[in-house]
């Protein structure tokens, strides 16, 4: 999807500005946030992809007048009322207007300590040999898809070298839909600046992305 969030190249939207490390929040309705999206994560009705989809499709003027965790909860009610959870009406009244319908799994206190520890693991052990080697020439795909996709607009058949060869992971796009998790080799794929957006870029500058397999093709 060529969404809002995907505005390598864009301009006019200000300096990106760092914080300081260990400024994480800005108000503790922040952390109620995360912690609600993390705990209905946990419910196991969704995964990590579709939820950044979820992100990703909120109506362009909505997102970008948003900052990062009312992006966050703005994604989450729309997940949560399109799996049935809750209704609009009870989003906006905050009463519950009949029993919670059931899920797979509910995140309890003393769980907590122990899921975060754990973490998600995406790798998997491959069935295939990778199709490109360290130092390799390719070219990203010119490809436009309706749905959820690692592969940012700006770097879409734009030619690039083999950086890194990271493994074999869980492949975000069909996990983002619900087909499983078809793992493919996944790659750190750089590009010079000139390349992503033309002579007049800083040709000093580089941009390396990861890259799942089916995004690339040999250079030729």
């Amino acid at each position: 999807m060529n969404g809002p969030h995907d505005m390598g190249g864009m301009q006019s939207f200000g300096p990106v500005t760092p914080e300081p490390e260990h400024e994480r929040f800005h108000a503790a309705w922040e952390k109620r946030v995360l912690a609600t999206t993390l705990a209905c994560g946990a419910m196991g009705v969704w995964n990590i992809d579709a939820m950044r989809s979820s992100r990703e499709s909120l109506p362009p003027a909505d997102y970008l007048a948003s900052s990062y965790y009312e992006i966050w909860f703005k994604a989450l009610v729309s997940r949560l009322v399109a799996e049935g959870l809750v209704t609009p009406e009870e989003v906006e009244t905050g009463i519950a207007q009949g029993p919670g319908q059931p899920v797979p799994n509910v995140m309890t206190a003393d769980r907590v300590g122990p899921t975060l520890a754990a973490g998600s693991v995406y790798t998997r052990a491959p069935d295939v040999p990778p199709s490109f080697a360290e130092g390799q020439a390719v070219r990203t795909r010119l490809m436009n898809p309706t749905h959820h996709t690692r592969l940012p607009r700006y770097a879409r058949g734009k030619p690039g070298v083999i950086e890194a060869v990271r493994g074999f992971f869980v492949f975000a796009d069909t996990h983002a839909q619900n087909l499983g998790d078809q793992p493919q080799w996944l790659y750190t794929v750089r590009f010079e600046g000139r390349d992503l957006w033309g002579p007049e870029a800083d040709p000093s500058l580089s941009v390396s992305i990861e890259a799942w397999e089916s995004y690339l093709e040999p250079a030729t």
